[in-house]
């Protein structure tokens, strides 16, 4: 039995009139196995593992397709690098990104969404999506920063 995923990727690729293909076929079930957050370059070398013939620009292009059909959610990192993850019947939540380590904390706040929903309701809005990203410096690196500092001080 298909899965879900591959149904509604199949049916994109129908409506857009696009070819389903062997490696297309292959890229989603390379990312249906990667939890977390992958750059289009990381998703690239596990696809490149399993069949070096597949090009960067057919990685590139299907994780662009699978965002299109709702199965994946690109998030910009804080290099500038777009990241994916799965979206499809994943729970919302936002990121914490820190800057100087590049470590991504996902949370959930109801507090945030429900503020979300009042400012759109009050300017009368039809949200279709949304990203909450927060930058900054986590706990290791302000450790790290902190015993550098004290380091350079003598102390």
């Amino acid at each position: 039995m298909e899965r879900e995923e591959t149904q509604i990727f199949h049916e994109h690729l129908k409506r857009e009139r696009l070819k389903r293909t062997v490696q297309r076929d292959l890229i989603l079930d390379v990312f249906l196995e990667t939890e977390g957050h992958v750059s289009s370059e990381d998703m690239y070398a596990l696809v490149k593992a399993k069949d070096p013939t597949v090009g960067f620009t057919t990685v590139y292009r299907t994780l662009k397709l699978f965002k299109e059909c709702g199965l994946a959610r690109e998030l910009e990192f804080h290099d500038g690098r777009m990241l994916y993850e799965h979206d499809y019947k994943h729970t919302h939540h936002d990121h914490l990104i820190c800057t100087g380590c590049g470590a991504l904390i996902e949370f959930y706040s109801e507090d945030i969404e429900r503020i979300q929903d009042e400012i759109t309701r009050k300017y009368k809005f039809k949200p279709l999506h949304h990203s909450h990203r927060i930058f900054g410096i986590c706990a290791n690196c302000q450790k790290a920063e902190k015993a550098a500092s004290q380091k350079a001080s003598g102390k």
